[in-house]
């Protein structure tokens, strides 16, 4: 017996001979039929090493796939776990590099061949992976079929990537360019698409935001077409965020080749495997670049302008990004920044519409005991335009007239994508029409289907052309000469502008941003005063500075009228109706403007003034649902459901301000203890044997008696228990 037959035990011939089939790529499965039949002849090679026919078994369910991974081979797994399991008695394969091409997965397969007494067997002879001599031939043969991967791919690349350097290696193209027959990248020959892709980047030059420009080609009608991978067909579909924001962050709309916008990382799944990820490149990192390769629709700082834009726009969780202009009153969001700590202030809103600029991120991100500083938006927005006026009135009339031509230009330019998308239009209908004359009227399941598709098409183009005619009607006025010398010599009123009500929020916010990059404040509380700079784009710096409002001062000197005043209304009157008292007998306070009820409670506490309660509840006045809140222990949100059920009763004064009602009755109806013979309703519904919502329809009838009970600022409702409860089981 030969040295090889001798490692050929009966062991061996009763379990099962695999035979391992693979082709790395589905063109290799397609042409490499030679190779491929090889593969597939190991199953005699098996028979002739003493197996029986029935007992080889093929794995051929890896084809088309890359042996340098196993986790996406299903037939080399099988291969292991049947390894594994003791059912193999030997693996065919006609060399290591079709098993594998990852030592990680070799090895693993040679550890388990030689726990369990399999043989490998391949081109150049049959080896057991526990004998020594065998297992460094077989680990080399790995190693090799390894490195060799290694080196086709470097080939590879290398070539690639000397072609990449000279913008030849060819790519797929995004919709909007087209391959010429010198193999040239060109725009595409059909202008209904050029005009719509220029009025993406258009809007965007307005609007600022890729939203606002999917919103308003929507509000339009306009469509953008679209290519799907692997076809040169061009279908029109309404605008979505996904398709504009691939217009405008891919770098070939700026004629530029790039090779390397994204690498791939290994990582470490939860799992244990391994996987690959596909990450995003920085531009200043992209391996190739190549500027002006091909026509582009914008030029590159066209390009890098707008990648900065939608990165501003963009606000993660922790970014200090301005975010998108918005519809909100604040005209500085997203520019003030706090001159205690460097980062941008946000914007809070009060109940009564004011805004105000709050530097509170330390506070809510990192735990400080309280905000850096606050501001208030009108003075702070008036200080900020006044300088943006002076600083735009020596140009003011130059930017309007230049303004009017660049809205005559982009109603032209609009205009332009409305009148080739109603050209379309026509042509597809007319097409249509040509299909139905060119069938036969006796084949009626042909002409009923081209019938429809005609009558589609022609209610496609009446809607283009209603569009297009809706946007001529858009056109701004021109103006005459007269008007034109009038504005020359006359000027322009950037404040009549900005203050127009056809100015939206936005357009003043966006008009800031081209001019600011940003506002620093800092606020000098015992100075009353706030200093701070603006930033404008280019560099150039504004001093500025404002006075703050003093509060009132509440001292003990104050008016003793106004102290006997408060003292006499004290049990009869809220603070607000007070405040409302005091200001209509023309006594104003210290340093602010009128009374109103915060002035009064400071007044109250400076002087201990205390309101006399049990007095004020039996005669059933009304308090404020702050005072309400802190009378009873409870929450404004349970007010506020008290107010919507009838539990407590209120109305709102002239200025929608809330006043409830709070008498002893309602006092005895709040409790902190649940009393005997009262249950909440989930227990309430337990005891009884019925649903909670039938105990809340009886209390909403008023069949049944109800507490509310508190535990904390939150309260629950309490019901008596009736002493027969199958009263509950009655028809409702």
């Amino acid at each position: 017996m030969t040295e090889t037959g001798s490692k050929i035990r009966s062991g061996h011939l009763d379990r099962e001979a695999w035979v391992y089939v693979r082709q790395s790529t589905m063109t290799q499965v397609q042409r490499n039929n030679e190779s491929t039949q090889l593969q597939y002849r190991l199953v005699e090679r098996a028979v002739m090493l003493g197996w029986v026919a029935e007992s080889v078994r093929v794995v051929d369910e890896d084809m088309g796939r890359s042996g340098k991974d196993a986790s996406n081979r299903k037939g080399f797994q099988s291969l292991v776990a049947a390894v594994g399991l003791g059912r193999v008695g030997v693996v065919l394969g006609i060399e290591v590099s079709r098993l594998a091409r990852n030592n990680a997965d070799w090895y693993q397969l040679l550890d388990l061949c030689a726990m369990t007494d399999t043989l490998i067997a391949d081109a150049d002879g049959l080896y057991h992976p526990a004998d020594y001599n065998d297992r460094l031939v077989l680990g080399l043969k790995g190693t090799m079929s390894e490195a060799e991967l290694h080196l086709l791919r470097s080939r590879l690349n290398a070539g690639l990537r000397n072609k990449a350097a000279r913008g030849a290696l060819r790519q797929g193209l995004p919709v909007g360019y087209e391959y010429d027959e010198d193999n040239s990248v060109i725009l595409n020959r059909d202008e209904a698409v050029q005009a719509a892709i220029g009025e993406v980047f258009s809007r965007f030059d307005q609007l600022r935001s890729a939203r606002q420009v999917v919103v308003s080609m929507r509000d339009d009608g306009l469509l953008l077409p679209r290519r799907g991978g692997g076809t040169r067909r061009v279908r029109w579909d309404a605008a979505s965020y996904p398709a504009v924001h691939d217009f405008l962050t891919n770098p070939a709309y700026a004629g530029a080749f790039v090779f390397g916008r994204t690498k791939q990382l290994r990582r470490a799944r939860p799992d244990g495997t391994i996987g690959v990820t596909t990450v995003d490149v920085p531009v200043d990192a992209w391996e190739i670049c190549i500027h002006d390769h091909h026509p582009g629709y914008v030029s590159w700082e066209t390009y890098l302008a707008t990648l900065a834009t939608l990165r501003a726009n963009w606000r993660g969780p922790n970014s200090e990004a301005a975010g998108a202009a918005r519809e909100g009153p604040a005209l500085l969001q997203g520019l003030v920044r706090c001159g205690r700590c460097g980062r941008r202030m946000q914007v809070g809103y009060s109940n009564r519409g004011k805004t105000r600029y709050i530097c509170h991120r330390a506070l809510i991100l990192y735990g400080a005991h309280h905000a850096c500083q606050s501001v208030g938006g009108r003075r702070l927005e008036a200080v900020v335009l006044a300088a943006v006026f002076d600083m735009l009135e020596p140009a003011a009339i130059t930017a309007t007239l230049a303004g009017l031509d660049a809205a005559e230009a982009a109603h032209a330019e609009r205009s332009r994508a409305f009148e080739l998308g109603a050209e379309r239009a026509r042509y597809e209908a007319e097409r249509a029409r040509r299909q139905f004359d060119a069938c036969e009227p006796e084949n009626r399941l042909v002409a009923r289907t081209l019938e429809r598709d005609w009558e589609g098409r022609l209610a496609a183009q009446r809607r283009a052309e209603a569009d297009l005619a809706a946007q001529r009607l858009r056109q701004p006025s021109r103006l005459s000469e007269e008007e034109l010398g009038w504005l020359q010599h006359a000027g322009a009123d950037l404040h009549a502008v900005f203050n127009a009500p056809t100015t939206t929020i936005r357009e003043r916010k966006l008009l800031l941003r081209a001019l600011i990059d940003h506002v620093q404040v800092t606020v000098d509380h015992p100075a009353a005063t706030a200093r701070g700079h603006i930033v404008w784009e280019g560099g150039a710096v504004t001093e500025i500075t404002m006075t703050l409002p003093r509060r009132a001062d509440y001292a003990p000197s104050h008016d003793p009228v106004v102290v006997d005043l408060i003292g006499q209304l004290l049990d009869s009157h809220s603070d607000e109706q007070i405040a409302v008292e005091l200001n209509r007998r023309g006594l104003p306070p210290v340093s602010a403007a009128s009374f109103n009820a915060r002035i009064v409670a400071h007044i109250r506490r400076t002087r201990n003034m205390s309101r006399s309660l049990p007095t004020r509840h039996q005669s059933g006045k009304y308090l404020t649902l702050l005072e309400a809140q802190s009378e009873l222990g409870v929450s404004r949100a349970s007010l506020h459901r008290w107010l919507t059920s009838g539990f407590i009763t209120g109305h709102q004064d002239d200025q929608g301000r809330w006043l409830v009602r709070i008498d002893d009755d309602l006092q005895a109806k709040i409790t902190d203890q649940l009393p005997t013979g009262w249950a909440r309703i989930p227990q309430a519904a337990t005891a009884t044997g019925v649903s909670t919502q039938t105990i809340r329809d009886r209390i909403n009838r008023g069949e049944l008696e109800v507490i509310q009970v508190r535990n904390g600022r939150h309260v629950a409702q309490a019901v008596r228990l009736p002493a027969h409860t199958d009263l509950f089981n009655q028809a409702n």
